[in-house]
């Protein structure tokens, strides 16, 4: 059991290893260096399922397990300490033995549009778009929910780390006009000048817990959790966790199309201690028909003491969608996915042969 620290350990950070991740872990190893002077910090990157499989649509290749596997292996069997996620990667449900530790402050999590290079100056926007344009992206959420206001688009699945998809659309033969990205990614690389646009409620509620950055470590270890919780900043916490309430009661995943827009308003009163905190939480949440043509929305607000009840409030705007209508697009969204995963066995079994 990892319960304590010797003044030589050092605590590894680990995470996937494209572009992004490497300088989202980077970034958490300086902050917690910062923090903590006397303490020894390291890296390690490594590839994932997620990485290995660029080409196959999402709903073919498994759930948010697909971009963790390999990293939570490595933190079971002591070779890591601690995981840094997009947190939206994160599967609602963790391995016996996990826990997340520590979240991390976000930045804006809105969607953006980015252009392909050498477009005409006006195409800001999605409107700004010729009718038949071609817009990429892997997510089944921006496209259900943009088909709803830009049924003249094509929308065309695109896959890969930041850095392809930003070659891909850019490459003279692309058929690609445009794509949607998540803004932080884009900015922590330094790729903010590249966004035409943000694309922001109402036009487009963004994906659970987008954004944020969670640490995940083994659920024994004491030394590491108290490292991580120094640098967690608990209005993105409580937020993160209303959403992901949300999400693990629909039973969605990375391939379901479910929205969220979340505001906290710290109202703690000055020189109030760490369990005395309040805040004003609203948060909306949406189901959209994979064709765009269904679409259920709803806010919820309430005053919150603890994580705990921001949760709450995630699960009771859940359950509200699915009493008003979601529950039959989802159930439709996985009977029609299944079907697609069976083709698919289907088919390789055939070219296997």
């Amino acid at each position: 059991m990892s319960t304590g620290s010797t003044p030589s350990r050092t605590f590894t950070l680990a995470s996937r290893a494209s572009d992004l991740a490497q300088a989202q872990t980077n970034g958490v190893r300086d902050t917690l260096a910062a923090k903590h002077p006397t303490k020894s910090f390291a890296t390690s990157f490594m590839s994932t399922g997620g990485d290995a499989n660029k080409t196959q649509p999402l709903y073919l290749v498994g759930g948010k397990a697909f971009w963790t596997k390999e990293l939570e292996v490595a933190l079971q069997e002591n070779a890591v300490d601690v995981l840094v996620h997009c947190f939206k990667d994160v599967p609602t449900t963790l391995p016996e033995g996990c826990e997340i530790a520590g979240v991390l402050e976000r930045p804006d999590p809105v969607d953006v549009l980015i252009v392909k290079k050498g477009a005409p100056e006006a195409w800001r926007t999605l409107e700004d778009l010729p009718e038949g344009s071609v817009v990429g992206t892997s997510s089944v959420r921006r496209v259900a929910q943009l088909k709803r206001r830009y049924p003249g688009l094509v929308f065309k699945d695109l896959r890969g780390n930041l850095d392809s998809r930003l070659s891909k659309l850019d490459a003279p033969d692309s058929p690609f006009t445009a794509i949607v990205l998540a803004k932080a990614g884009m900015v922590r690389l330094g790729w903010g000048d590249r966004i035409a646009s943000d694309l922001g409620p109402p036009t487009l509620l963004y994906a659970v817990s987008q954004g944020a950055l969670a640490l995940e470590i083994r659920a024994d270890d004491v030394a590491t959790r108290e490292l991580c919780r120094s640098i967690t900043h608990w209005q993105t916490e409580w937020s993160c966790y209303a959403e992901r309430a949300l999400l693990r009661v629909l039973e969605g995943g990375c391939s379901v199309p479910v929205g969220v827009h979340t505001s906290l308003v710290d109202e703690t009163p000055e020189g109030a201690k760490e369990g005395e905190r309040k805040a004003r939480l609203a948060i909306t949440g949406c189901v959209t028909s994979l064709g765009g043509d269904r679409h259920i929305e709803h806010t919820i607000e309430a005053e919150v003491r603890a994580v705990e009840e921001a949760e709450a409030v995630g699960v009771r705007l859940a359950k509200l969608l699915i009493d008003t209508g979601a529950k039959e697009i989802l159930d439709e969204i996985n009977a029609d996915r299944e079907k697609k995963v069976e083709l698919a066995k289907v088919t390789d079994e055939k070219v296997d042969v």
